[in-house]
């Protein structure tokens, strides 16, 4: 009986999260189009980084409305013992991404920029760097402050997917069915931002669905490889560093491309071509974590 009245009390914690981080997320991306902003303006960036902000707002929100207390919330970062583990998230997604860019050019040769025309501009605007020296720059900052550059927000949302949604789905299903579940619910999650034009613009075949599908894509990909690391270390706090080297140069191979391109594929990583050696490794990982039974089935 109590294990049947945890159980339905778990399920009502996740309903509630659920519907409070679509109601409070949604309610930010939706506020640009309803104040007549235009998505990419200064104001519309400051509301997209307070959504940001949501999930973690969620988790707090259900704890409180369900009197669920405030342990166990994937905030510590338990460094302690696990150094190695802590470089490989530091250094790994980043090198992931490289390879991501190159195996895209390597599928699309003839959009690979040599002259680097797109920094050219660039650097004749705004500073007397040559653009290798300024790709050199970015790449430097990418391998060395990227996964810290954005922890904050960052953590803004991990302590949301990763912190409490997935911990939560753990205890109802497998790791393996939980990692992917998260993921297609902070894909979902981004919706709104997808039809206004956010990673794929609007002017492709297929719009806005392709780009749904294509960021749902993306965020099964990338959430699994951050899941995998918040099981392993039992903190949200990798998973925050991951989206942080993300977010600070997800877009860095459109630098290298030219001519028409379709972000759907690539050459960024939420392309579906330009992501799929994450995607890649997120399979692999999925096998790996194997699929054990659920804690309270």
């Amino acid at each position: 009986m109590e294990q049947s009245f945890e159980k339905k009390l778990l399920k009502k914690r996740l309903i509630i999260f659920v519907v409070l981080v679509m109601a409070l997320g949604w309610g930010f991306f939706l506020s640009i189009p309803l104040m007549g902003i235009t998505y990419g303006e200064g104001l519309s960036i400051a509301l997209l980084t307070g959504a940001m902000l949501t999930p973690t707002l969620s988790n707090l929100l259900t704890r409180l409305i369900t009197k669920e207390g405030f342990k166990n919330m994937y905030l510590r970062p338990n460094f302690k013992g696990n150094i190695k583990k802590y470089l490989v998230v530091y250094f790994g997604p980043t090198m992931l991404l490289f390879l991501s860019g190159a195996f895209y050019f390597l599928i699309f040769p003839q959009q690979f920029d040599s002259q680097l025309t797109t920094l050219q501009s660039v650097t004749q605007q705004t500073t007397t760097l040559t653009p290798s020296s300024l790709l050199l720059i970015s790449v430097l900052q990418v391998i060395i402050i990227g996964p810290v550059i954005n922890i904050i927000p960052t953590l803004g949302e991990e302590l949301g997917w990763r912190g409490y949604l997935q911990p939560k789905l753990c205890q109802v299903v497998s790791d393996r069915a939980a990692l992917v579940i998260t993921g297609v619910i902070w894909g979902v999650w981004h919706l709104p931002v997808i039809v206004m034009g956010h990673n794929y613009g609007t002017d492709y075949i297929g719009y806005p669905w392709l780009g749904i599908l294509a960021m749902i894509l993306f965020c099964v990909s990338l959430g699994v490889i951050e899941g995998y690391a918040t099981i392993k270390l039992k903190s949200a706090v990798p998973a925050a560093m991951i989206h942080s080297m993300v977010n600070a140069s997800a877009a860095l191979p459109i630098y290298l491309a030219k001519g028409d391109y379709n972000l759907i594929l690539g050459p960024a990583i939420f392309g579906v071509v330009g992501g799929l050696p994450f995607l890649l490794v997120a399979i692999w990982l999925l096998i790996k974590v194997g699929k054990k039974p659920a804690i309270n089935s």
